[in-house]
């Protein structure tokens, strides 16, 4: 699914260069659910960032589905977001002046999802997420673990091929998180490829493959079997 080679990301200032990957060579299947880990500051947000085309590598290739993308122009790489890719981020990111199902519901209108499909997807998503009693709530309304799940139920009410989580569980107590590590297992178990940025290892042993970064460089990759 997910391709790179050499992949180098420079972020520069008038009077500083710092090397944030360093060629990162990463092959990610179809259905896998990996873990990325790291002390902060090696990488691990940013590579998530490109391979969820967010960001721009400074230089080396990215393929994505078999096609070469880090040389797409920012509409086709939207469009390729849009059509493949869930988010899940440690903030949760909702829009805090729109309800809970208006939340969901926003990424199906970018779509141009019609409003029968959308009502029903928004409906299904909010009962596998079990919030659907929270719907007309506001996100401030909601607890963090209500509202991580309702991330995640916006992450996936376009079906995307391809979640991205970065810090999924990092603002929740210990029960919320392992809720939300349920409810990601479980996404995986059903097809859905992940791929998760954790300081946790309890959370990355849910996870097929652990890659570990240091200094922008994969310093380890461990197979595992999933508990």
């Amino acid at each position: 699914m997910i391709k790179t080679n050499n992949l180098m990301k420079k972020f520069r200032t008038d009077d500083v260069e710092t090397t944030a990957l360093n060629n990162v060579n990463l092959e990610i299947n179809e259905g896998e659910f990996v873990a990325i880990m790291g002390p902060s500051g090696c990488g691990k947000s940013t590579l998530l960032n490109i391979l969820g085309l967010l960001e721009n590598p400074t230089s080396g290739d990215l393929f994505f589905k078999e096609k070469q993308v880090d040389g797409y122009s920012e509409r086709k790489l939207t469009n390729l977001r849009k059509e493949n890719i869930g988010f899940v981020f440690q903030s949760f990111n909702l829009i805090e002046e729109l309800t809970i199902y208006e939340n969901i519901e926003l990424p199906l209108i970018y779509l141009k999802i019609s409003s029968s499909e959308r009502k029903k997807r928004v409906s299904e998503a909010l009962d596998k997420m079990n919030i659907t009693h929270r719907a007309k709530h506001f996100p401030q309304q909601l607890s963090g673990g209500q509202q991580q799940r309702a991330a995640i139920a916006r992450a996936v009410v376009t079906k995307p091929k391809l979640i991205l989580a970065d810090e999924p569980t990092g603002n929740l107590d210990s029960t919320n998180g392992e809720e939300v590590m349920n409810l990601l297992t479980q996404l995986n178990e059903t097809g859905t490829t992940i791929v998760m940025v954790t300081h946790s290892p309890s959370d990355a042993d849910r996870s097929n493959r652990i890659i570990q970064l240091f200094d922008g460089h994969i310093v380890t990759e461990n197979m595992r079997q999933k508990l």
